[in-house]
């Protein structure tokens, strides 16, 4: 599997799973229904974790434009891979949400709440405030890519022992600075998912929040950037 296959491949299932855990819960008639924000945070971990284990040894398992750019940042990925990697990223998201659609697509129907379907494939603020929204977005992506560029440090890419570790990262970040805009922390993961909700004919959907977009986009760039810095400083 070359890094672009594996790259889309391993974003596509971290978008299955975390997607799906949320869809699990919000949508109505689930089995997983109303069982709260630990679930939610725990079913992203393990999403996190199999798109890593699995991916790792043909790409490094970067399953984020964050983690991408801090690593070009930080010369521990070449520069002119960048954005090949971001596009299998953000194709990946894009087929992962789409399955998630397809799994959940009689629970869709029988969910009224149009924010509920959004909340599915995209983040939305708990308080609306652009700008602390974007500030919490980019404090947990820096949390993200520090713990990350450690975990990986000396190396160059994440490998499958890194899975675990990165997994529980997310499920700390998730637990305690999720509330306040739902920790895109990756701006694949947003965003494809959101542009998959734009293009389905999902029934009684809203719009897809184009408005707040670019703060999960961002704040996660920024964020990384941000990280890629500091680790810097303290090398």
């Amino acid at each position: 599997m070359n890094s672009f296959a594996a790259e889309l491949f391993g974003t596509a299932l971290l978008i299955l799973l975390g997607d799906g855990v949320v869809a699990n819960v919000v949508l109505n008639k689930t089995k997983g229904g109303n069982s709260g924000w630990i679930v939610i945070t725990l079913g992203w971990a393990m999403a996190v974790f199999t798109g890593v284990f699995c991916t790792a040894k043909y790409s490094g398992a970067h399953l984020s434009p964050a983690v991408t750019i801090a690593l070009a940042a930080t010369e521990k990925f070449a520069w002119s891979k960048v954005a090949s990697y971001i596009i299998a990223q953000l194709l990946g998201a894009m087929l992962g949400a789409l399955l998630v659609w397809i799994c959940y697509k009689q629970h869709f129907d029988n969910t009224p709440e149009a924010d509920n379907k959004l909340g599915v494939f995209c983040t939305i603020p708990a308080i609306r405030n652009p700008f602390y929204n974007l500030l919490t977005e980019i404090i947990a992506t820096a949390v993200l890519i520090l713990g990350v560029l450690y975990i990986v440090s000396p190396g160059v890419a994440l490998g499958s022992l890194d899975a675990l570790p990165v997994a529980l990262l997310v499920l700390g970040i998730g637990l305690s600075l999720g509330g306040p805009t739902g920790y895109a922390i990756n701006p694949a993961r947003d965003l494809g998912p959101r542009i998959i909700h734009f293009l389905l004919p999902i029934s009684g959907k809203r719009n897809s929040d184009w408005s707040y977009a670019w703060v999960p986009v961002i704040g996660p760039i920024i964020g990384a950037l941000l990280a890629a810095g500091i680790y810097t400083w303290l090398q």
